[in-house]
């Protein structure tokens, strides 16, 4: 089990979850995310359009309760002359205070995004367990494949998939707004959520205004 996020979200079995984009009427509306199975709604994100805030995101459950608030670091002289953004993820304790459970360096030059080489690790999104004790020796993962074509997976360190993107099938696929995620049994789905989350505002989807 990989629970980052919490246990409640590392089910025993392999997951299909559908996300869909709300309207475009709302700019940085986010999406949602449903059970493929019941249909049930399970994870909402919140982006800029929602929260009035540019560079924030917030994972929140199927009722509507904040799970996940993800930020991306401020700019600063560091960090114009680093050749990566830097996105921190914080799950909340029962008292509302925040703690860092995971972080993500995007590559500043969006070019560089656009297809990910399994022999070209530096230019990937990494993403960080914090600390970094969690789940062996160094808690990194890799985003692999292309996000926009909705064909990418998330991998650890031993190159293992423990979740996977792709086109949803049927009359739908041809849209962009619907897509399906595998998640492999015992990973932690909120934190694939938060994952997602910060793709899709990295590409300019349905988080970003």
């Amino acid at each position: 089990m990989m629970a980052i996020v919490s246990k409640v979200y590392c089910l025993p079995t392999e997951a299909a979850l559908v996300v869909r984009r709300r309207p475009h009427a709302v700019s940085g509306g986010g999406f949602v995310v449903t059970d493929c199975s019941s249909t049930r709604v399970v994870f909402r994100v919140d982006g800029c359009g929602v929260l009035g805030t540019s560079g924030e995101l917030v994972v929140k459950d199927g009722d509507g309760d904040a799970l996940l608030l993800i930020r991306r670091k401020a700019g600063g002289i560091v960090q114009a002359m680093s050749i990566y953004k830097k996105w921190k993820g914080y799950t909340y304790d029962y008292e509302g205070a925040q703690k860092l459970v995971f972080s993500i360096k995007e590559p500043h030059s969006s070019s560089s995004l656009s297809c990910f080489s399994r022999s070209s690790s530096s230019s990937a999104i990494k993403i960080s367990l914090e600390p970094r004790k969690i789940n062996g020796p160094d808690g990194i993962f890799h985003i692999k494949g292309h996000f926009p074509g909705r064909d990418c997976s998330i991998v650890d360190s031993g190159g293992n998939t423990i979740a996977q993107i792709q086109k949803e099938m049927g009359e739908l696929m041809a849209s962009k707004d619907v897509y399906r995620v595998i998640v492999k049994a015992g990973i932690d789905q909120a934190f694939v959520c938060g994952v997602i989350a910060v793709l899709d505002h990295i590409y300019g989807e349905s988080t970003a205004c």
